[in-house]
């Protein structure tokens, strides 16, 4: 009976110190906060359609770790809730679980969504043009520049033949756009001497790219030396190893067809001095005795010219040496006329291009 009594006594105790201890946790906030978390907490019975979220601070509360699989939100009602005195900075809504939420039964007609993209545009908007209304001025509106025209003369060239006593040009220009243009371009020669004739071959045509390194060219043409006129068509662009290549047909009014052919490389040797080597072949499709021509290949020119670019290679004078021969029956039909079968030449001249 003694023992009994003891133990009942510090039973009691015991007791008492563990209710005081509850009480103590209970009464300290930090504690109660600590030790109190919502991860065990079972939200599918809560009917939280009454309450008044917009007093609520929820900017300390981590939900993190919260399984929001099983909450049954159908019947809230969010339309009426204000969400503006809400602070969700703190929360962390990243690990949170949506699969499970059924959002089916949200109201979004009073839902304010103008300040979002889409929609119709305000009436300050941007306007097609980009002037936000704002006038021009004396200027007019300004054009894109991949809309502009531009235009461009290119002297390739110019030069004097020595040995021959004769001036020889190649001119271009053009004007359009860089998916098409106008094109005009002529050449020939022009003697210094004796009757001083003038042997040109000039043509129109309209200029457009047919791929990365080819262009495209049809017009007309006018031939003095054989004083016809002709339709034009040709191909002009860049070869493996960048040598420039052109190939041009000119149908004359007299069924002759005309085929020039050309190519030319520049080999950079410094910023400044190039040289540049240039071939040219020349075949008609039938003889034409007045004005020596014969079928097939007619004539060879070949010209090296060792030029000096200046003036942000705008300009560029050279010297060089020049070579022609004739080919096939022409060579035949010279020696008949008493006339030289090749010449080679002195060169001397300018490039430009502006």
């Amino acid at each position: 009976m003694k023992i009994h009594k003891v133990g009942l006594r510090f039973a009691g105790v015991s007791s008492l110190v563990l209710l005081a201890s509850s009480f103590a946790n209970a009464a300290d906030p930090a504690t109660a906060k600590k030790d109190m978390t919502m991860s065990d907490m079972d939200h599918s019975s809560m009917d939280m359609s009454d309450m008044d979220h917009s007093k609520m601070d929820m900017s300390g509360m981590d939900m993190s770790d919260m399984d929001h699989s099983k909450m049954d939100m159908s019947g809230i009602g969010m339309s009426d809730m204000d969400h503006s005195k809400m602070d969700m900075s703190g929360m962390g809504m990243s690990d949170m679980d949506h699969s499970g939420m059924d959002m089916s039964g949200m109201d979004h007609g009073s839902m304010d969504m103008s300040g979002m993209q889409g929609g119709k545009a305000p009436a300050d908007a941007r306007s097609p043009d980009y002037s936000n209304g704002v006038p021009y001025g004396r200027y007019g509106q300004p054009m894109m520049m991949g809309d502009m025209p531009l235009w461009g003369v290119s002297v390739d060239d110019l030069g004097y033949q020595f040995d021959d006593d004769q001036i020889n040009y190649e001119v271009s220009a053009w004007y359009g756009l860089d998916e098409r243009r106008l094109s005009l371009r002529s050449e020939g020669s022009v003697q210094t001497k004796d009757e001083k004739d003038i042997d040109s071959l000039t043509s129109l045509s309209y200029w457009k790219p047919l791929s990365i390194f080819w262009n495209g060219e049809a017009g007309v043409a006018y031939d003095t030396k054989n004083d016809k006129p002709a339709i034009m068509a040709g191909i002009v662009g860049t070869m493996p190893y960048f040598i420039e290549t052109d190939a041009r047909a000119y149908l004359y009014t007299d069924g002759q067809v005309r085929l020039d052919l050309g190519a030319e490389y520049e080999w950079r040797l410094s910023q400044h001095w190039v040289v540049i080597p240039e071939v040219g072949l020349s075949a008609f499709s039938k003889d034409d005795i007045d004005n020596h021509i014969t079928k097939g290949f007619n004539e060879l020119e070949t010209e090296v010219r060792l030029t000096y670019e200046t003036l942000g290679r705008q300009l560029a004078p050279y010297v060089g040496v020049s070579y022609e021969t004739a080919l096939g029956s022409a060579r035949d039909q010279r020696r008949q006329e008493n006339e030289s079968v090749d010449s080679s030449s002195l060169t001397a001249g300018v490039k430009f291009w502006f």
